[in-house]
């Protein structure tokens, strides 16, 4: 018999149920680990003790679950800037109508350091990518000499960000 739950070494029950693989093969996370995730999206550096104690679980299960979420790329424990307070002070969205195959077009901007987002769309763009920038000569040079240089660009249209409201990283368990 098939099993899609992930093996846990942990003597903690509710460890069995933690991640199991949804039809379409991504995870699917039990109640536990979406409060881990919670807790963690609220404090990166939260210590697992307290997590454990918030959600119910020993440290040593915390922990686990933390490298388990990480190795599956559920998610990321990164710092988060904001782009302004470390020398970025032009962010961007930009729009692209592309010739052809999409996909090596989205290779090409993700190898782009300035390109924070790139996203394949079915709306009006074929592709949506966000730019963060040093001021406006790079984005300039960015738009101008790096995008619109690749093969297969139609057009472009940009949307230069006035001042940024709300910016979470909170949606993965709502």
């Amino acid at each position: 018999m098939h099993s899609d739950v992930v093996a846990s070494r942990s003597a903690d029950p509710r460890d069995a149920r933690e991640i199991r693989a949804s039809s379409h093969g991504t995870p699917h996370l039990d109640a536990v680990s979406l409060a881990i995730i919670e807790q963690l999206q609220e404090d990166g550096r939260r210590p697992y003790a307290a997590i454990g104690k918030a959600v119910g679980l020993s440290e040593a299960a915390v922990r686990q679950r933390v490298q388990k979420l990480l190795d599956q790329g559920v998610m990321q424990i990164v710092a988060v800037t904001d782009p302004l307070t470390v020398g970025f002070r032009r962010q961007a969205m930009v729009g692209i109508h592309v010739e052809g195959d999409v996909e090596p077009m989205a290779d090409a901007l993700s190898a782009m350091s300035e390109c924070e987002y790139v996203v394949m769309t079915a709306g009006s763009f074929d592709l949506m990518v966000e730019i963060v920038c040093e001021d406006d000569d790079h984005l300039l040079d960015v738009i101008n000499g790096r995008i619109r240089a690749i093969p297969g660009v139609r057009s472009t249209e940009s949307f230069v960000y006035l001042k940024l409201k709300k910016q979470t990283y909170m949606w993965g368990t709502r």
